[in-house]
């Protein structure tokens, strides 16, 4: 069986969805479907999913929330008057309006349950319009199919274990096409939680692992998954095949194209994952494995993340006092801020975290903390610091690609404030200035893929 995940693009309007059906139907071995929310018709166009955030946001506020509730209802009156499926609209529209007319106990939960109508609502019309052309198909409601989330402690959605052996008999009839909206589950208390924008993915990810499925295809807009951002440069290098290793690093650095959680539950049970272009359904796409069998560059890809803080911390003799990292990584802890890097000196170290949970006041208690309960000598925080990572397994077995990205950089005036290779050496990491972001990328793709 092949687990197939649609995007927002591939289901903006009623011929979109035409065509993802025509492909779900043209391989029997594609049993279960996983959707997103209609995503934009048009450039201007506006997203289901923010129609839906700025329903919840007005309806929070005491505002009017009719108005862009209206505009959620049109959309899908459009698509179903469209695919001719009309008599499933009510059933959309009961279930849109009980969620967003719901009591609010919490705003952030009532946010997640109102954003989910996007992904569910889509589910309801493929399953429809799958049933209108003589399949079988049936929509799948994630609480009743066993999907449990709880969040961690940042906050962040995590799938429960027991939800594996919930959906590994999601696939009852060898008739029936099972469409499951992304992006959201339940906790066990019965409240729906969402994963972050693009969370789809990681649907598709956990039904694939749950059923064991041979193949995990994600459809978007693209033909394949590039070296660097298509929006950087002309006529990207296509990447035909890629490790999840690789891919985990490209995506932590900002490629889009699948979500970064999504790799794990796939990974840990070898599942491979084909990205296809829904639009060109005969291009081959990108295969991402466990090992690869050939490589076409010796750079897989570069890619780049703004959202960064850099925060040094100077002691000197820090290299002899034992424990000194490890109570540095406490304090962090106890503060409830991940660590995404450490790059060290033999007095310095740096802790690279995301802007977005270091907030001013988060950095006031920990470099405060620091100076106090280790005796640190200084602390220097750097906001607005942007990742460039470039990334291949092949790098390993080669000689200067380090001095050849630094040189490039240094020659296009752009200052390194941190530079670190990942452990496994398939990865190498520079820090630059926010505004930099683009350009370094650009300057690397130049200088390592010679376009």
């Amino acid at each position: 069986m092949k687990v197939t995940k649609f995007g927002g693009s591939s289901l903006a309007n009623a011929f979109q969805i035409q065509k993802v059906c025509s492909i779900v139907l043209s391989d029997p071995d594609r049993r279960v479907v996983v959707v997103s929310a209609p995503g934009k018709r048009t450039k201007e166009d506006i997203k289901v999913t923010d129609l839906l955030i700025d329903v919840a946001k007005s309806r929070i506020a005491g505002a009017d929330y009719k108005t862009p509730l209206s505009a959620v209802i049109a959309r899908f009156e459009e698509i179903t008057s469209e695919l001719k499926i009309q008599s499933v609209l009510p059933e959309v529209i009961s279930a849109v309006t009980e969620v967003v007319e719901a009591e609010i106990h919490d705003s952030v939960l009532y946010l997640d349950s109102v954003k989910a109508m996007g992904e569910d609502s889509s589910a309801r019309v493929v399953a429809a319009y799958l049933n209108s052309t003589g399949h079988k198909a049936e929509y799948c409601n994630p609480k009743e199919c066993g999907l449990f989330l709880e969040h961690n402690d940042i906050g962040k959605a995590v799938i429960l274990e027991e939800s594996y052996d919930n959906l590994s008999g999601l696939v009852k009839d060898s008739d029936t096409i099972y469409v499951f909206p992304g992006f959201y589950g339940y906790t066990k208390q019965g409240q729906i939680i969402t994963f972050s924008r693009g969370g789809s993915d990681i649907t598709g990810s956990i039904l694939a692992g749950a059923i064991k499925a041979e193949v995990y295809e994600n459809w978007t807009d693209v033909d394949s998954v590039y070296a660097v951002n298509p929006s950087l440069v002309n006529n990207p290098f296509p990447i035909r095949e890629i490790t999840y290793d690789e891919m985990r690093e490209l995506a932590y650095a900002g490629f889009t194209v699948l979500h970064e959680d999504a790799l794990f539950p796939v990974y840990v049970r070898g599942i491979p994952i084909n990205i296809k272009n829904t639009n060109n359904p005969s291009a081959k796409g990108t295969w991402i494995v466990s090992k690869r069998t050939h490589y076409d560059s010796l750079v897989t890809g570069i890619a780049g993340e703004k959202g960064f803080c850099a925060v040094t911390v100077s002691k000197y003799l820090m290299n002899q006092q034992v424990g000194f990292l490890w109570n540095v990584m406490r304090i962090f802890m106890e503060e409830g801020i991940s660590v995404e890097h450490i790059p060290s000196g033999i007095d310095t170290v740096s802790i690279i975290v995301r802007k977005k949970y270091f907030t001013p006041e988060k950095q006031e208690v920990i470099c405060n903390r620091i100076l106090k309960e280790l005796n640190a000598t200084d602390i220097k925080v750097e906001r607005d610091l942007a990742i460039v990572m470039i990334v291949g397994e092949a790098m390993a077995n080669s000689v200067g690609i380090m001095a050849r990205a630094a040189s490039a950089l240094s020659n296009a005036g752009i200052n390194l404030r941190i530079v670190n290779q990942g452990a496994s050496e398939i990865s190498m990491m520079f820090g630059v200035a926010e505004s930099y972001c683009s350009y370094a990328v650009k300057v690397l793709y130049k200088e390592l893929f010679r376009y």
